[in-house]
């Protein structure tokens, strides 16, 4: 091979080695962008300042959440087919010498791709779930407030409701209680009764065995009594 030829080959896998760095400085910046736009999304501390925030910024967010996901799906877009175009050129005769340096260096962006690839998905997972949260909060405090704002046999019905909850978890509570009380009297009696059995086979064994030595005895004395008699 030529050195004209080697020489643009080695220009080729400059200029593709340069486009990945530079794809690659892109979507560090704009990961990091995002990343702070989705953590951003949830503006406010109470449902005021999160309601406040989505009349006002909240579309604009949106907007642009949407125009940065875009770019950052369009750049990983472009390093993918930077790569695939590395790949094809460590297949190419010119290469073969310098084959295992170059597929060093592909790998080592294939595995910066991936990353990004993989930190994108995470983050826009995580900012789908919170937006999901954020509206579901936002759909329950709306629904308390109008429930709030109804007529006063409404509010009526839910103090009465509050104060049968009260009711029902003291009773619960109490009945809690009384249950304990039960069961640790219930293991009292069980030991004492285990007591009582185990004082009982005690004393049981003792009266035999002074049952056997008064027999014994007895017996002795009446062979000690017709000895003598016999003598």
């Amino acid at each position: 091979m030529s050195t004209t030829v080697m020489a643009t080959n080695s220009n080729y896998w400059e200029d593709l080695r340069k486009q990945a760095r530079q794809l690659e400085n892109e979507l560090d910046l704009k990961l990091v962008s995002f990343s702070k736009l989705c953590t951003s999304y949830r503006g406010g501390h109470d449902q005021q300042e999160r309601d406040s925030r989505s009349e006002s910024f909240g579309p604009f967010q949106d907007n642009v959440l949407v125009a940065m996901t875009s770019e950052v799906e369009q750049l990983l877009s472009k390093l993918s087919a930077v790569n695939d175009k590395m790949a094809e050129y460590t297949n190419t005769p010119g290469a073969l010498s310098h084959n295992a340096a170059l597929m060093h260096t592909l790998q080592r962006h294939r595995d910066i791709l991936q990353d990004y690839t993989h930190e994108f998905h995470k983050t826009k997972s995580n900012f789908l779930s919170l937006r999901e949260r954020e509206d579901l909060l936002g759909s329950v405090h709306r629904d308390i407030e109008s429930y709030k704002s109804s007529s006063g046999v409404n509010n009526r019905r839910s103090e009465l409701f509050l104060k049968e909850h009260e009711h029902l978890r003291n009773s619960n509570s109490f009945i809690d209680n009384a249950i304990s009380i039960a069961m640790a009297t219930k293991e009292n009696i069980t030991f004492q009764r285990g007591m009582l059995k185990s004082i009982q086979t005690r004393v049981t064994t003792l009266a035999s065995i002074l049952l056997a030595q008064i027999d014994s005895a007895f017996v002795s004395l009446l062979d000690s009594y017709f000895s003598s008699l016999c003598s």
